[in-house]
């Protein structure tokens, strides 16, 4: 039985998405939070594997709880529930170290498909997501793309790709945003590590922001 925490504001869609969820018979909500404080709380009684964590709520908003709850329970699955206009946010919660978003119109079907996805381990990233993801990664000054390609000798999808690092995308991001396999991300990466010097994500993203800052 995998174990789920709904942290929404709205509390008849809460109900809702409890209900669904429960009857799925593979999944059990363990409780329903009303803000990212009480998120945060139940997180740490109730151990979810998984939280559906809604972004826009009153006091701590679902990108500081997700950051405070990957920070204290690194295991935990945060998926983030968002409208497609929530996309200002989509980068921070990225950073905070969420697995995935899913569009508030998900269906039934697919919402328990992506809760037993983040519980695998995989990424939830619906196509308009992906999309809002790849778009603000590109939205970066020229001064920093020239300046990767002058000191390290990157090409254009390297350089792309080594921005998105420096974001805090993992490969799984960097992969489904670009419309990557798993394998060719990776490849990329190391082809980046090896221009860079370096060996590590956080090498490579400490070398490379001191070249663009």
């Amino acid at each position: 039985m995998i174990k789920v925490l709904l942290a929404d504001d709205q509390a008849i869609l809460a109900d809702g998405i409890r209900s669904v969820l429960s009857s799925s018979g593979e999944i059990e909500v363990v409780g329903i939070a009303s803000d990212g404080a009480e998120a945060v709380e139940l997180a740490e009684r109730e151990r979810p594997d998984v939280i559906l964590m809604d972004i826009r709520m009153p006091g701590m908003n679902g990108v500081i709880a997700t950051q405070e709850i990957k920070r204290r329970f690194p295991e935990m699955k945060v998926v983030v529930l968002t409208t497609f206009d929530d996309s200002e946010y989509i980068l921070s919660a990225i950073e905070g170290g969420a697995s995935g978003y899913l569009l508030k119109d998900t269906s039934a079907a697919a919402l328990i498909d992506a809760i037993k996805n983040a519980h695998a381990g995989d990424t939830i990233l619906p196509a308009k997501i992906a999309k809002r993801i790849a778009d603000a990664a590109r939205m970066v000054t020229s001064d920093r793309e020239y300046k990767l390609k002058r000191k390290f000798g990157l090409s254009d999808r390297e350089v792309e790709i080594a921005l998105m690092i420096c974001e805090g995308f993992t490969n799984k991001q960097i992969a489904s945003a670009l419309k990557l396999s798993d394998g060719t991300a990776r490849n990329y990466i190391s082809a980046i590590y090896e221009k860079l010097g370096v060996a590590s994500r956080s090498e490579a993203a400490e070398v490379m922001k001191q070249a663009i800052n």
